[in-house]
């Protein structure tokens, strides 16, 4: 049984670390260039500042899932909400709560690590 397929298991009840610790991968299957793909993605769609903040020393400020929605339209959303095997709206406040956080942990000195 794969790591996704276990927490997809684990998704009946409610999302936690666990589960954030594999956004990552389950967004390197869903953007084109995985997690820095994604940060890309928000940046050009204006949220360079939120992704910055979460690169960066300081403290992380939020991403809205309405500013997600705008930045990876509908397609990217399904996509995650599938690999999490949950809803769109609970898969797009779940990544709102917790991508921040996830960024900030790869992100040591402020330079993207690559997980494995």
């Amino acid at each position: 049984m794969s790591l996704l397929d276990n927490l997809k298991g684990a998704l009946g009840g409610a999302l936690g670390q666990a589960e954030a610790a594999a956004l990552p991968a389950i967004i390197a299957k869903v953007m084109p260039g995985g997690l820095q793909g994604l940060l890309d993605q928000l940046s050009q769609s204006g949220y360079g500042q939120q992704v910055s903040s979460w690169l960066g020393n300081g403290a992380n400020q939020p991403i809205t899932v309405e500013q997600l929605r705008t930045a990876l339209g509908n397609a990217h959303i399904d996509e995650i909400a599938q690999h999490l095997g949950i809803p769109a709206d609970k898969a797009m406040g779940f990544l709102s709560s917790h991508l921040p956080g996830v960024v900030d942990q790869l992100s040591p000195g402020g330079n993207l690590q690559q997980s494995n």
